[in-house]
C-alpha cells in the first residue's frame, strides 16, 4: 500500500510535483496559502486540506515546497504548522532552497517529536517539475532517504542523496552558484554575438550542442531571442537564493567574486521592477549597461 503523501506549497514547481504524485498512483492531501491554486489538483483527485497541520495529521510523508527559510518555519511550527499535526514515525521532505544552518535546526526539533526531516531542494525548473525530471540533491539520515526514494522518484530523475542534515542545501547553493554563472555567460556571448552582427538564432543552434552547452543556454537561450520573460523561475526568487549562497560563503569563508557581482546585477532589475521576470532576464543588465538589445533574425 502506497504511503499517504501531502504536498504544502503549489506554486511554480510544486503544482507539477503535485501533479506527478497523484500520477504515480499516491493518496495526495494538499494546502497552499492561496487555496485556487490547488483547483487542479482537486479536480485530478487530491483531497485540499485547509491548515497545514491537517496535511501532516493525514499523511506519512509530507512535501514542503515554499520560497524561503521564514516561510518554512512558518509552515512547521507556526500555528496550525506541521509539527501541531504530524505524528510519530512521519517524514517531512523539504524541497524549498533555504539556509543550511536552519535546516538542521528545523530538523533537530522535529526529532524530538519522533519526526523525522530531509532536505531535498530541487533544480530543473518549471518543465522539470511538469514532466518530473527534476534534479535532487538530498541531505538526511540514509534510512529515510531509502524510505523517500519511491515518492522521490516520481517527481525526479538525478536523485543523489548527498550527505547528512543540511548537506542538501548547501549542494543546492551550489548549483545556484553555477546557474547564474551560466546565466552570467550566456548573456555576455549573446551581447557579443549581436555586436559582431551575427544571426542569433544560428550562433546558438551553432554552440549549444558543444561544449559550451548547458542547460541554461538550451532553455532560456531560445527565451532571450524572442524576449519572452515568462519564469521558470523568477529573479526575485533567484535573488533570495544568491542571498543565501552569499551568507553560506561567508560562514565558511569562500571567496564568491562572480556570485557577488551577479546579486547586484540582479538588483538593479530588480530596482527597475523586474523581479518577476524570468532569472534569464539578467540579461537586461547587460543590455542597459551597452545601449542596446540583443534581437534575433527571426524576432
Amino acid at each position: 500500500m502506497s504511503e499517504r503523501i501531502g504536498f504544502i506549497g503549489i506554486g511554480i514547481m510544486g503544482h507539477g510535483m503535485a501533479h506527478n504524485l497523484l500520477r504515480a498512483g499516491f493518496p495526495l492531501i494538499v494546502w497552499n496559502r492561496t487555496p485556487g491554486k490547488t483547483a487542479s489538483l482537486a479536480k485530478a483527485g487530491a483531497q485540499v486540506a485547509g491548515l497545514p497541520a491537517t496535511v501532516a495529521a493525514n499523511s506519512d510523508i509530507t512535501f514542503i515546497c515554499v520560497s524561503d527559510t521564514a516561510d518554512v518555519e512558518a509552515v512547521l511550527f507556526g500555528e496550525s504548522g506541521v509539527s501541531s499535526g504530524a505524528t510519530a514515525g512521519s517524514l517531512v521532505i523539504d524541497c524549498s532552497t533555504i539556509s543550511p544552518t536552519a535546516t538542521r535546526q528545523f530538523a533537530q526539533k522535529l526529532r524530538q517529536q519522533s519526526v523525522a526531516m530531509l532536505d531535498a531542494p530541487i533544480s530543473g525548473g518549471s518543465e522539470g517539475a511538469a514532466h518530473g525530471t527534476l534534479s535532487i540533491m538530498v541531505g538526511g539520515d540514509e534510512a529515510d532517504f531509502a524510505r523517500a526514494l519511491p515518492a522521490l522518484q516520481a517527481v525526479g530523475k538525478q536523485i543523489t542523496h548527498v550527505g547528512p542534515t543540511g548537506a542538501g542545501q548547501t549542494v543546492k547553493l551550489m548549483n545556484q552558484i553555477l546557474v547564474v554563472g551560466h546565466a552570467l555567460a550566456m548573456s555576455e556571448a549573446f551581447m557579443f554575438a549581436q555586436a559582431s552582427g551575427v544571426d542569433l538564432a544560428k550562433a546558438l543552434e551553432a554552440v549549444k550542442a558543444g561544449a559550451a552547452g548547458s542547460w541554461m543556454l538550451s532553455y532560456r537561450g531560445p527565451q532571450i531571442l524572442q524576449r519572452d520573460w515568462r519564469p521558470g523561475f523568477t529573479i526575485d526568487l533567484q535573488q533570495k537564493d544568491l542571498r543565501l549562497v552569499l551568507e553560506a560563503a561567508d560562514d565558511v569563508g569562500a571567496p564568491l567574486p562572480g556570485a557577488a557581482m551577479i546579486f547586484q546585477m540582479y538588483r538593479t532589475l530588480q530596482a527597475q521592477g523586474l523581479g518577476a521576470e524570468g532569472n534569464h532576464a539578467l540579461i537586461k543588465a547587460l543590455e542597459h549597461l551597452a545601449g542596446y538589445e540583443i534581437q534575433s533574425a527571426d524576432s
